[in-house]
Formats: structure tokens, C-alpha cells, sequence
């Protein structure tokens, strides 16, 4: 890009180029990793520029050349990376595709750049991904998501005690215990979404963290198998439910100040106690398919959306 360009009507001025460097860091962050790197061709401000920026978001179909493989393009773009530390790091690959030990990696490199927010969606037609034990601990990490063909394994305690955030998408569970011990693991969880489907490693999905205060569940059990859950929270304030077609075990044991709930999209309650289970909440709102509900209304005394 040049400083002055001359056209028949005059000149344009490059006011981009004069931006703030933080500015126009912030702008390439919301670009795809492989327009940000052309932007180097702009002009000589922007040679290096592209090395900067704190976030980076690999795409599978974004990101593919005839000159090198997905990895290749990873690998040298994150090793490239001159960031004083990652802010963003999106990780987005065809499993068979990429080698384990690649993406052990890689998520390595992110955790020694001190990076905030993960994200590994997996696609996949051979089996799940397994996200490295070892990785369960980061200092600095505040957002984890883990979509699709991910196998959560998770042996003993994980240690994020930064984490904020953490989505679990569609996800698999080695077994119960993985649930428990990646939560644990999070002290200071404020927001937990879970999405699950008809896989049922897990009998019984136990939430039990005394920070988290918001939640949401989505599941889309067919219903020929029930799922149960179980939800200790103390601090949890907001509350969705989605998508049961039959709701058999959903035990609320702890959740003095909940302050928001929201119940869609359930076809059956076989659990008639779980209503009565939020009886602190102030904000009831329920979207049912046409169902039986047993539910004496003696206790509750909020605002009951139907």
C-alpha cells in the first residue's frame, strides 16, 4: 500500500497505515490467519506486522495449499508468531488428518505463549481425538471450548485455575470419573455449557462447583435412553435446560441463589421433584412439548412463565 495514491480525480491518502499499531492489531485479529499473513505484501509498516497479532484462528478448509499440508501451515504461522503472549488460539482440523502428537503440540506452543481462550473443534469418520492428559493444566488459560470428535480423558485432577469458560461440545467421556475430575480441577468456573447427544459413556453427568454461575445444557437424547444429571452449585444464578426428550434424573441439590431458570423443549419430566427443586428461583420460564407436569406451586412463589 502506498503512501499516496494518484488517480484523475487527485490523491487518496493511506490513513490506514497511520492507525495505532494496537488498533490495527485488534482489526487483523478478526480476520481469517491466512488473509492476515497477505497483508504483509501491503507495504513496508506491514511486513512484520501480521507477527504480532494475538489471535489465531486455523480453519481446516481455510487453510489449505498446494505448496504445504494443514500442519505445516500451523506450525510455521504459530512459530512465526512474535505476540507478547496469545490471546486466541482456534484450532479447527480433520482427525486422521493431523497427527496427535501435532496438535499435543501445537496446544503446547499456546500454553508456553500464555494463551486465554482455546478452542479445538474436530471433525472426524475414524474415532474421537484425544486431548492430551497432560494439557489439563494451564495458568493462564480463562476459555476452553472442545467441540465434536474430542475424547475427554481426564485420569486424575486437572489444574486450570484460571478458567472461566468451558464449553463442551457433543463431546466423549472415557468414563464418569472424567467429568468430575475436569471440573474439580476448575476453582474458579463461572460459566459451563454442555451439549450432549445419544452417546452415554457418562450415566450420570455430575456438575458440582461452588463458583459456577451460569449453566447450560442441551441435550438431544432420543429418548430411548435416559440421562441423569446432577447439579450441586451454590453460587449458580442462571439456568437452562434444552432440548431433553425425556428428563428422568436431573437432581438440583445445591442452588440457593439461583435467580433465573429456563426449561425448553422437554417432551417428558419423568423426575416430578425437579420443579420443586427451584423454589428460590425468581424467574421461571418453561417451553414444553405437551406433557403430564406434576408440580404443587405451594412453595414457589417467583414469576412463572408458561
Amino acid at each position: 500500500m502506498k503512501r499516496c495514491l494518484r488517480n484523475g480525480n487527485g490523491v487518496n491518502e493511506d490513513r490506514i497505515s497511520d492507525l495505532p499499531e494496537a488498533l490495527l492489531l485488534q482489526i487483523l485479529s478478526m480476520l481469517p490467519v491466512k488473509d492476515v499473513v497477505t497483508t504483509s505484501v501491503l507495504s513496508k509498516p506491514w511486513r512484520s506486522l501480521w507477527k504480532l497479532v494475538p489471535t489465531l484462528k486455523f480453519d481446516y478448509e481455510n487453510n489449505q495449499s498446494e505448496d504445504e499440508t494443514y500442519s505445516e501451515i500451523v506450525c510455521r504461522l504459530l512459530l512465526s508468531n512474535k505476540a507478547p503472549f496469545l490471546e486466541s488460539l482456534h484450532l479447527g482440523f480433520r482427525f486422521g488428518e493431523c497427527r496427535s502428537v501435532e496438535v499435543g503440540m501445537w496446544i503446547g506452543i499456546a500454553y508456553a505463549r500464555h494463551v486465554r481462550d482455546l478452542v479445538l473443534h474436530v471433525e472426524s469418520v475414524k474415532g474421537s481425538f484425544i486431548f492430551p492428559t497432560g494439557l489439563y493444566n494451564c495458568e493462564t488459560l480463562e476459555s476452553l471450548t472442545l467441540r465434536s470428535w474430542v475424547l475427554v480423558d481426564v485420569p486424575s485432577p486437572a489444574c486450570l485455575k484460571s478458567l472461566r469458560t468451558l464449553r463442551l461440545e457433543n463431546v466423549d467421556y472415557k468414563y464418569d470419573d472424567s467429568v468430575y475430575n475436569l471440573l474439580s480441577g476448575c476453582p474458579n468456573l463461572e460459566n459451563l455449557v454442555v451439549y450432549r447427544g445419544n452417546l452415554l459413556e457418562v450415566e450420570t453427568f455430575t456438575i458440582a462447583v461452588p463458583s459456577l454461575q451460569r449453566l447450560t445444557i442441551y441435550d438431544d437424547n432420543d429418548g430411548e435412553y435416559c440421562t441423569g444429571y446432577v447439579i450441586n452449585a451454590p453460587s449458580l444464578k442462571y439456568l437452562k435446560i434444552d432440548g431433553f426428550k425425556a428428563l428422568e434424573s436431573c437432581l438440583i441439590e445445591n442452588a440457593p441463589e439461583l435467580v433465573e431458570a429456563t426449561i425448553m423443549n422437554v417432551s417428558k419430566i419423568i423426575n416430578e421433584k425437579l420443579l420443586e427443586t427451584l423454589t428460590s428461583v425468581k424467574r421461571l420460564s418453561l417451553a414444553l412439548s405437551p406433557l403430564e407436569l406434576k408440580f404443587s406451586c405451594n412453595n414457589y412463589s417467583g414469576h412463572l412463565l408458561l
